[in-house]
């Protein structure tokens, strides 16, 4: 069959999809990933034929985010989800999809939770779609509240509850996600059989002689080019200077090093390393909360500080910390001052990484993404 895949344009988008995505081309199927121009090397870099749709207005999008400053995240995220995903998003995305789809005619969209002029012409034409979730079930509710007005106004039919009724794929256990209306419906649960495995090599020796529990520190792929360089990260190293451990920073493709300054001992510096490699032996990590790096350390059983920052961020926290496998840190940047004691914390005995430990044990037992390949299938075919 013919899968449409569409998301977009961020890294922790496009990560969830990949493992099904990738699932259904091993199964003999044809897939062509539909995303903004602005995206053509993360799709290429992922494997993907790409099929880019417009990009949205910068002076729109700069109009609505000009309006955050001062609302609560709850929000400025309910903002975001409505006005940038529901209307300016999607529609400068729906020209170009649905030339796409007239042109192709796709069998099944597969789409990013937050892409919805893919569902827009997936309604409008009477093709079977199903959604992959990129945040917890209870932050899509968010997503659903304000977009029965956006949805309506580029043509959707099926509106929020044919948002809610499509088949919902997910990579996070029950656990994590929280008990709502989602978790206990639609959703099913996959783990992520396609991620590079460690290669078994030990890091390189950046701390000579030191035996000190490792941290890994990555605020994702974006940050630091979203004006939080290099003040957060100045702020993470003072922080972690003068504790018994050992510290790998990465920065992104957008951070250099060089901009940090001079270093302490115990703190490495890198744009980017293979998580895959890190995590084995990495005693904690610290993160944003993001969801691709959220569920990187869920998966590998490895105890977080959580530092949100912006969208989902918040609610991802929450949710580490209220699963025991790690400390929330909210208040931005501004919170890195109380980053030494919640490190301590989380390493401080065996309370969180049993936490995390029990988190990866869930997520282990679920089955592999090429398992829903055949629910896929049934419900293209209907």
């Amino acid at each position: 069959m013919r899968v449409l895949v569409s998301t977009t344009a961020g890294a922790g988008h496009l990560g969830p999809i990949v493992p099904f995505a990738r699932a259904l081309v091993d199964a003999g199927h044809e897939v062509v990933a539909a995303a903004p121009a602005s995206f053509a090397a993360s799709i290429e870099k992922a494997g993907f034929t790409h099929a880019p749709f417009a990009d949205a207005p910068p002076e729109e999008l700069a109009a609505v985010f000009a309006r955050l400053p001062g609302l609560s995240n709850h929000d400025a995220n309910a903002v975001v989800a409505s006005e940038v995903f529901g209307r300016i998003d999607a529609r400068a995305a729906l020209p170009g999809l649905h030339a796409l789809v007239d042109g192709w005619r796709p069998d099944l969209v597969l789409r990013d939770a937050a892409e919805f002029a893919s569902f827009v012409v997936a309604d409008i034409e009477g093709i079977p779609h199903a959604t992959v979730a990129v945040s917890l079930d209870s932050f899509d509710d968010l997503f659903f509240a304000g977009l029965e007005v956006p949805l309506a106004d580029l043509g959707a039919r099926g509106g929020v509850a044919g948002l809610r009724s499509a088949p919902r794929l997910s990579l996070l256990p029950p656990a994590f996600d929280g008990a709502t209306a989602l978790a206990s419906g639609a959703t099913k649960r996959y783990r992520d059989d396609t991620a590079p495995a460690a290669s078994g090599a030990s890091l390189p020796d950046w701390w000579p002689g030191s035996s000190d529990p490792l941290v890994y520190v990555t605020f994702g792929s974006v940050t630091a080019a979203l004006g939080l360089f290099p003040m957060l990260y100045q702020g993470v190293v003072a922080a972690v200077a003068d504790l018994p451990v050992r510290v790998l920073l990465t920065l992104g493709e957008a951070g250099d090093p060089e901009a940090l300054g001079a270093l302490p001992a115990n703190v490495h510096v890198e744009r980017w390393w293979p998580q895959a490699d890190v995590m084995p032996h990495a005693a904690a990590m610290v993160g944003h909360g993001g969801f691709g790096t959220t569920l990187a350390g869920l998966t590998a059983g490895v105890p977080q500080v959580v530092v949100p920052l912006f969208a989902d961020q918040p609610y991802n926290a929450e949710r580490v910390e209220a699963v025991n496998a790690g400390v929330a840190l909210p208040g931005g940047p501004a919170a890195i001052g109380g980053l030494a004691a919640a490190l301590r914390q989380v390493l401080d005995g065996d309370w969180y990484r049993a936490g995390a430990q029990r988190v990866a044990e869930q997520i282990a037992r679920l089955p592999p993404a090429s398992a829903a390949v055949p629910m896929l299938e049934e419900t293209a075919a209907r």
